[in-house]
């Protein structure tokens, strides 16, 4: 339990000092637009897109269904098992800019569906890991800018999703 405190009084410290920086108010109005991009309809694209492209057969495509299928009900039953609240819920006197879609924050779904989809793009085409990763990272980034996420709701959202990708990669 004494662990337990001591990362949740780490969250809110640096969730503070990020919520408090000068650069701040700037990374609020691009977060909204970042944070748009990880909320489902771009995977569609991609999902239609690979199988545009190669068929339901795409190695990649398959991949990508399979990481879904494990990632989402993993999420889930983490987020709704753990009920971890939000900044907004957490902290007296703070707002978060968006209303989340729900009500708990652990693990972070967008950072969580944002990774995988990055391992596993990142893999078939090798010279877009980077960006790909950087984008993951920036959706991260933007769920605790627009606070609606702590940092370690990214960190293991994040791992949750590189998780679930390479075990989809190792099942192909």
């Amino acid at each position: 339990m004494k662990l337990l405190y001591s990362i949740h009084k780490y969250d809110v410290f640096m969730f503070t000092c990020l919520i408090n920086a000068r650069i701040y108010g700037p990374l609020a109005k691009s977060g909204r637009y970042l944070s748009k991009t990880g909320d489902g309809p771009l995977y569609l694209v991609i999902a239609g897109l690979l199988y545009w492209r190669s068929g339901i057969e795409s190695p990649c495509l398959k991949a990508v269904l399979l990481g879904f299928l494990i990632e989402r009900p993993v999420y889930f039953i983490l987020k709704n098992s753990l009920k971890r609240n939000r900044p907004e819920a957490a902290l007296i006197n703070f707002h978060s800019i968006i209303t989340p879609s729900d009500k708990f924050s652990f693990p972070s779904g967008h950072t969580s569906a944002a990774f995988m989809m990055a391992t596993v793009l990142g893999y078939f085409f090798p010279p877009l890991m980077i960006p790909l990763y950087c984008w993951a990272t920036l959706v991260g980034c933007s769920r605790i800018i627009l606070g609606v996420h702590f940092p370690t709701d990214i960190l293991v959202g994040a791992l949750l999703g590189i998780s679930t990708a390479l075990f989809s990669l190792g099942q192909l």
